[in-house]
């Protein structure tokens, strides 16, 4: 809109330096100083407006794409029946949860279950783990090789036990965060989906 007003003055100028009435010659040139002039080339004008469209398309676009990175979520969980149970295993283990209900922005992998940042900025994770038995459940949050917090639940004989946890990271692009299986645990799962990993971008930074 501001464009075609523009364009809209300069012809608007141009007809009125081109239309003047009759008058002396003093008010003739004093008019013709408080006129801005008409350019001599229309087509640069044109060239600069298009120019400027194109430069602001791109900004758009730039804008766009930066507003998609910035919305980053997810939630899964183990894929039930395959396997019942995870576990128990001499070392820690990474949790593949594969049963993807909420992926935005794909920076969590179902097939290795990391999720990578895809930008720097603060985010939340929660995980839950469920056991049943005499074998104690756990579920370790790693960024990158660190362990962070673990959710863990040693269950009495014959019942059944749950444990969860969260934490805030500050991430840089390309970390990786997981859930591992403690060493020595062991998870089981159900139709229900017990055993849970979620995360999501809470601002960048």
């Amino acid at each position: 809109m501001e464009i075609i007003m523009y364009f809209s003055l300069l012809l608007l100028l141009c007809s009125v330096s081109t239309g003047q009435p009759e008058a002396d010659e003093k008010s003739l040139a004093q008019q013709i100083e408080l006129q801005q002039p008409c350019p001599k080339d229309i087509h640069a004008v044109l060239r600069e407006i298009t120019a400027s469209l194109t430069e602001q398309k791109a900004k758009i676009a730039f804008l766009e794409k930066e507003n998609q990175v910035k919305k980053v979520a997810f939630s899964a969980s183990l894929l039930y029946p395959s396997p019942a149970e995870t576990g128990p295993f001499n070392t820690d283990i990474t949790l593949i949860f594969t049963r993807v209900v909420t992926n935005i922005g794909n920076a969590y992998n179902p097939s290795t279950g990391i999720f990578t940042a895809p930008v720097r900025g603060a985010y939340h994770f929660d995980w839950s783990v469920y056991g049943y038995g005499n074998i104690a459940a756990g579920g370790v949050l790693f960024r990158n090789g660190e362990h962070i917090f673990i959710a863990y639940e040693h269950p009495t004989s014959g019942t059944s036990a749950s444990a969860s946890n969260g934490a805030s990271l500050l991430l840089e692009v390309g970390n990786q965060v997981s859930v591992r299986l403690l060493g020595g645990t062991r998870i089981q799962d159900s139709q229900n989906y017990h055993n849970t990993f979620s995360g999501h971008l809470i601002f960048t930074m």
